[in-house]
Order: structure tokens, then C-alpha cells, then sequence
């Protein structure tokens, strides 16, 4: 499985693909260093809540709880700790001392809801378009100005059904320009290490590539990319209206709903943007591709298909998160999620497949003395999976900071492998 992103959301593309590759190692491994584990809980209602951030205070560590709400952070030995914090939109912030995760570890973090709203007149007097023009001219000052190095992690899984069929990983380097200017000419992305897990039945096999992979941190960064969401001369293309405000980071947001209001040749994207109240930096976008038209909604994610297999687009959607730190807000999660189906002409089903990907920094480094070469980086038509080894290595991700798997998944994963050793 491959998730690659073209250079614009306008001109995404489903390319050919087939999941036929041989792989007979684990997905994943349970090495520890120096770290803190636990689960990230909904103070009320006890749900377990994913994607909350976890940071370290006065550092540029950080990870994301998974679908089950747990985490695993792994430290550095000369790190100056100073406890985690952890962050969710629509909830206070909830930071813990490093004494009291000495004797609680794994810990349970509950959140509380924030239930505060900004003052009604702000609400009601508030222009949303206003403050989303303020926002796009204030990026050059919101975000960083200067060149950053991180380390991220990437995840991607594909689902026939309620059937996992593939599992790839990755660690990558996300070199990035200053957002002097909204432009990502010079951003690179480069392939550190990853691996793969793919089902090899015949009924398995697909013909299609699917929009992600770890080149999204150029393209779906909407902050510096103005051709992926809201360019300043595309604002008369869409309605905006005010939402009831969120929390994060116990900083107020506003929350504005976008919808087109015109008709393109191309679907169209609608969703929420959240901005800062204090500073008017985005901090997170939530989007999706208009499904009315499947035709067009096709035509953007179908590079080209077997003569005799239906293509039916069911969703594509995006969530986009930046992380405040120090006055700067910086890219901190990426996540993208396809539905579709997939049918032979002569069969009477048709099977239901997701495709979904994830990328999250774990560790910035500012002003780095080098870059990533040309050679060396990450292409949008680079395939995620002819670049990854196969290989049994249970010291496999060491010390770096993962999204830890679901339950659901490490089931998937040794079932795979087990079918994989049968055939």
C-alpha cells in the first residue's frame, strides 16, 4: 500500500497499484528505553480519546494517543524532564509533574471538557471571512521564520471490509522553508527507515494507489500550501459562517465552517478551520472532498483503472493540526481518509474498502546546519513501498516516538503474518 500526494488537492489522483508484494516480517515491536505509557481518558463520560498531543515541555518531543487513547513517549537520557503535557481541542490542557509519573506509570490522564465560550458578542459581531483574510496575512508572523528539521512518524492501513490488508510504516525527515511566503518550493521530505505488511490472497488484489503517503507533510501543510485549501483570492468561492468556539491548549478558537458557493469542473472541499482568538493563527483544518458529483469526485481520484472494475468514490477527508509552542505555531499532525468500492462488472457485490493514513511529528530541530539533499528526498511519485525493507529486527524503532497500534491492529498484524507464512 502507497499513499502519494500530488502537489494540489485540486488534481489528486487514485494511481495504479497492486497489493502482490512478498513480506514475511513483523509490523511491529515493543522496545522501550527510558519512557512513559498510559491512556488518555474523557474525565466524564470515561471514553478513551484519541488523538490527543503529548509534548514534553521546553522541547520539540512530542506523539499522538491512537485509536484506543494510549501512548507510549520515549525519552532521551539527557533530557532535562519536566513532566508531559497533554492537549485536544475542546478540552483544558492537563500537564503532570514528573514525580507524580514516577509512581504512576503507565498513567491515566483525564481530561476535562472545556465548557467556556467566548463572549456572545464576539460571536455574533465577529465577521468569519474577516478573521479567516486576517489569518491568512498573519502567517509570515504566526509561523516559524525560520528552516526546521523534524522527525515524523508515518502510518498507513488498508481495509477490505472489516479486514485489514495492508500495513506499512515509516520514519521520515520533513525539512521545511520559513512561511515568510506560502509557498513550499524547497520543502523535502526523506525516507529514514520503514516497513510493510500486505496481504497476499488473490481476492486481495487491487488495482489502485491511494492519495497520502509521506510526501503529505509538503502538500497538506494548508498553512504554507495555498493551492491545497483557502488561497486569498479564492475566498469569494465559498460561504463562511461562525461556529460555537473550541479549547486548545486552554487557548480560545474560533471556529468557522466553510462551504463552496459555486460550481467548478473539479469537486470542491468543504470543512472548519480553527483559528487562534489571541493570535489568529490557524491551528487546525478539517476538510473534505464533495461526494455530490461522483463523476467529478472520480475523476479526482481515479488516475486510470482495469477496463472491467467499478470505481464508486465514497469519501475523502483531511485533518490538518498545529501545535503552539513558544509563540510559533508549528505542523503537528496530518491524517487523510479514504472510502471507496471497488467491483468486477460479472460479480453482483461489490467490496467496501478504507484506506488511511497518518503522520505525526515527534521532534523539531530549528535552523539545521544541513538540508536534505535532492537525491536523498522523497518524491509525490515516489512508491511508499518499493522504497521500505523487509526484514526481522525486533530493536526495530529503538528509541524514536510511534503511534502505538491499536489492539484492533496488532491482531491484524499477526494474522497476517500468520497468513502469509501459510502460503
Amino acid at each position: 500500500m502507497n499513499l502519494s500526494i500530488p502537489m494540489q488537492i485540486k488534481t489528486l489522483r487514485i494511481t495504479l497499484f497492486i497489493l502482490s508484494l512478498l513480506v514475511t516480517i513483523p509490523v511491529f515491536s515493543q522496545t522501550m528505553g527510558n519512557s512513559i505509557s498510559g491512556v488518555v481518558i474523557d474525565r466524564s463520560s470515561k471514553k478513551k480519546l484519541p488523538g490527543v498531543t503529548i509534548t514534553v515541555p521546553n522541547s520539540n518531543i512530542a506523539v499522538v494517543t491512537n485509536d484506543d487513547g494510549t501512548f507510549q513517549l520515549k525519552l532521551p537520557t539527557d533530557l532535562e524532564f519536566s513532566g508531559i503535557i497533554a492537549q485536544q481541542i475542546g478540552y483544558h490542557q492537563t500537564r503532570l509533574s514528573p514525580d507524580y509519573l514516577e509512581s504512576h506509570n503507565p498513567v491515566t490522564i483525564l481530561m476535562t471538557r472545556a465548557t467556556h465560550l467566548l463572549p456572545e458578542v464576539t460571536v455574533k459581531s465577529g465577521d468569519p471571512r474577516k478573521i479567516i483574510e486576517e489569518a491568512l496575512r498573519k502567517i509570515p508572523s504566526n509561523y516559524s521564520s525560520d528552516k526546521t528539521m523534524s522527525s515524523a512518524f508515518y502510518r498507513e492501513t488498508v481495509r477490505k471490509g472489516n479486514r485489514y490488508i495492508a500495513v506499512s510504516e515509516a520514519m521520515v525527515d520533513v525539512f521545511k522553508n520559513s512561511y515568510r511566503n506560502r509557498n513550499t518550493a524547497g520543502d523535502k521530505v526523506q525516507l529514514r527507515k520503514g516497513r510493510r505488511l500486505i496481504s497476499q490472497k488473490a481476492a486481495d488484489t487491487l488495482a489502485v494507489k491511494i492519495v497520502g503517503g509521506p510526501y503529505m507533510p509538503v502538500v497538506l501543510d494548508v498553512v504554507k500550501n495555498e493551492d491545497v485549501l483557502l488561497s486569498i483570492n479564492e475566498l469569494d468561492d465559498y460561504s463562511f459562517v461562525m461556529e460555537e468556539p473550541e479549547m486548545l491548549d486552554d487557548r480560545f478558537q474560533y471556529v468557522i465552517r466553510f462551504t463552496p458557493t459555486v460550481i467548478r469542473d473539479y469537486a470542491m472541499t468543504s470543512g472548519k478551520l480553527f483559528i487562534d482568538r489571541e493570535t489568529l493563527s490557524i491551528t487546525r483544518a478539517e476538510f473534505s472532498l464533495d461526494m455530490k458529483d461522483k463523476d467529478k469526485a472520480t475523476a479526482m481520484m481515479l488516475y486510470r483503472k482495469p477496463r472491467t472494475l467499478r470505481f464508486t468514490p465514497q469519501e475523502m477527508s483531511f485533518v490538518v493540526n498545529y501545535k503552539f509552542s513558544e509563540g510559533k505555531s508549528y505542523l503537528n499532525y496530518i491524517s487523510t481518509l479514504t472510502r471507496f468500492k471497488c467491483d468486477w462488472k460479472r460479480k453482483l457485490f461489490s467490496s467496501p474498502y478504507v484506506a488511511f493514513s497518518e503522520l505525526v511529528i515527534v521532534d523539531r530541530e530549528d535552523n539545521p546546519e544541513e538540508g536534505i539533499a535532492r537525491k536523498n528526498a522523497f518524491g509525490q511519485r515516489d512508491v511508499f513501498y518499493d522504497m521500505v525493507e523487509n526484514y526481522w529486527d525486533p530493536d526495530f524503532w529503538n528509541d524514536y516516538n510511534i503511534i502505538e497500534p491499536t489492539e484492533n491492529l496488532e491482531k491484524a498484524v499477526t494474522k497476517l503474518r500468520k497468513t502469509i507464512k501459510q502460503n
